[in-house]
């Protein structure tokens, strides 16, 4: 029996979840897929489907996703599908910017699934991904797979054994919004000193 859960975000959580991850770059979708690769690689014309292998860095726009060995297959419509395979000790990498500026997703996994029909990620294995503003984290997930939908922004964790956490526990974390915007709360001043005008000065007692 299976033991990977799906656990389905609340509205609420899901609707804190929806703006930092609302949206790739606007153009990514338009962009033609760019593969480079330091050993053998091959194409199947007939069956669509090519093959890569050692370092593999495939990009899409401002998408890029970094594996040992990389499957690409095009389907009937024209689009294709990626599978990256990995390790639990050298996982695969992605990385997208968002529309906001100097805003981008970054995760890992196992490995990593890529359709840019339905324009869906699939992180399986160990996965964790964080949204990044510049050098400050802004979300962080973690679970035995990440599925998310970039037209829908519907984010699925799913539990399980998989998951990086002890008993295949799911992990969010959300960051105050804009917290590190705040100004700092202001010092009072010191209160100035002023003699009293009640007290006498004490005499000194006589030798």
């Amino acid at each position: 029996m299976s033991l990977r859960r799906p656990l389905l975000l609340s509205t609420a959580l899901a609707l804190a979840l929806a703006a930092p991850w609302a949206q790739a770059a606007k153009d990514d979708h338009a962009k033609p897929l760019n593969l480079v690769f330091d050993r053998e690689g091959a194409i199947d014309k007939v069956k669509q489907r090519s093959e890569f292998n050692g370092n593999v860095i495939m990009t899409k726009g401002s998408m890029e996703l970094r594996a040992d060995r990389m499957d690409v297959q095009e389907t009937s419509d024209g689009y294709y599908q990626a599978y990256a395979n990995g390790t639990s000790a050298k996982q695969v990498h992605f990385r997208q910017d968002r529309d906001n500026p100097g805003e981008r997703i970054e995760g890992r996994a196992d490995q990593i699934e890529y359709d840019t029909r339905t324009e869906t990620i699939r992180l399986v294995g160990n996965a964790e991904a964080r949204v990044m503003q510049g050098d400050q984290l802004k979300q962080a997930l973690s679970g035995a797979t990440l599925n998310y939908d970039n037209r829908t922004e519907r984010l699925v964790v799913e539990t399980g054994a998989g998951s990086p956490h002890p008993s295949g526990r799911g992990r969010v974390v959300l960051m105050p919004r804009n917290a590190a915007n705040e100004p700092p709360p202001a010092s009072s001043a010191p209160l100035p000193l002023r003699p009293s005008i009640n007290l006498t000065p004490r005499q000194s007692p006589q030798q």
